[in-house]
């Protein structure tokens, strides 16, 4: 079985629930989960105008090799209604692969380490909960230090705590 950490972010809907919903379908895939990080509001990255979306991070144990995980990630994403249209732009779900093992991997289909996993807040906060001691296999850095080290980081409220406008 193969330590792995995957981001998982919603900005229609029942954000929430959808993230809940990703969660119990990786489960019912015999897929562990072993640990999760509680739910971030973050603004939205690159499109801005659309709603905050709700991002977490969750820890697993599978057997299944990357790209077997990414497809059964995608198949997750359709079945809970993803639409691919702006890069971007507002989703009911998103599910990525940020850490798998030590691995580094980087095709056409995947990327992994997942880029957001060392210049964006709205992942590294989460994945910082249940992840600090982590070593990024390609900046050979712990999650923590890379995050102190954050050049412009986006704003993050732990969910329920984000000032009114």
């Amino acid at each position: 079985m193969k330590t792995v950490y995957l981001g998982i972010d919603s900005n229609l809907g029942d954000r929430i629930g959808y993230i809940q919903q990703a969660v119990k379908m990786l489960e019912d895939s015999n897929i562990k989960v072993e640990e999760s990080s509680s739910f971030y509001e973050t603004e939205p990255f690159g499109q801005k105008n659309q709603p905050w979306f709700i991002n977490a991070a969750i820890k697993i144990k599978t057997s299944l090799n990357p790209l077997e995980l990414l497809k059964k990630c995608q198949q997750i994403e359709d079945k809970l209604g993803r639409v691919r249209n702006i890069k971007w732009g507002e989703r009911v779900i998103d599910i990525d692969i940020l850490l798998y093992e030590n691995e580094i991997i980087e095709t056409k289909e995947l990327s992994i380490p997942h880029i957001s996993t060392y210049n964006r807040s709205c992942t590294l906060v989460p994945l910082l909960e249940i992840a600090e001691d982590v070593i990024h296999p390609v900046l050979k850095k712990t999650i923590d230090e890379i995050y102190q080290n954050l050049q412009m980081p986006e704003e993050v409220y732990l969910y329920g705590t984000k000032p009114s406008i």
